[in-house]
């Protein structure tokens, strides 16, 4: 699991179009990696909106946002289609994104129990370094709290 003060892995991912993504590519500019359970779902509909809501801000300040579940591409193409979401999805579908930063974990749902992501959101710093962690996350107001993170223009 990432700790603070940790440069993120090389890490490669699929995209909701089928291209792909190395977070080292988005170095020279902060970014926010947020995790979310599952596409089309109440909660993370919401984050997701939110985060697109706010896009514009974060571009102001230089940062980029990816989002990471482990829904499959298709599955991302049509919830970011759906949403007009302005940033790429991961389809992190082997779990390496969700293991590099230690987002999985026990849940409960109707009383079964299973592993699944814990919502969770990253910033790193324009050289890849990880320098605030949320985790555990509650969707009202989340995104606004990450971009208050961000230094000034």
């Amino acid at each position: 699991m990432l700790e603070i003060g940790q440069t993120v892995p090389p890490l490669t991912g699929v995209l909701q179009d089928g291209g792909s993504l190395a977070l080292a590519d988005l170095r020279g500019h902060p970014v926010v990696v947020y995790f979310y359970p599952k596409d089309h779902t109440p909660g993370c509909t919401r984050e997701a909106q939110d985060f697109r809501d706010l896009y514009p801000q974060f571009r102001q300040r230089g940062c980029e946002i990816v989002g990471v579940s482990r829904d499959s591409a298709a599955s991302h193409g049509k919830f970011r289609d759906k949403h007009a979401l302005p940033f790429p999805l991961v389809a992190d579908t082997d779990e390496t994104w969700c293991n590099a930063f230690g987002v999985l974990g026990e849940k409960t749902l109707y009383g079964r129990r299973f592993v699944g992501v814990i919502r969770s959101t990253f910033l790193l710093d324009a050289d890849g370094v990880l320098v605030a962690a949320w985790r555990g996350v509650k969707v009202p107001g989340h995104a606004a709290a990450v971009l208050e993170r961000l230094p000034p223009a």
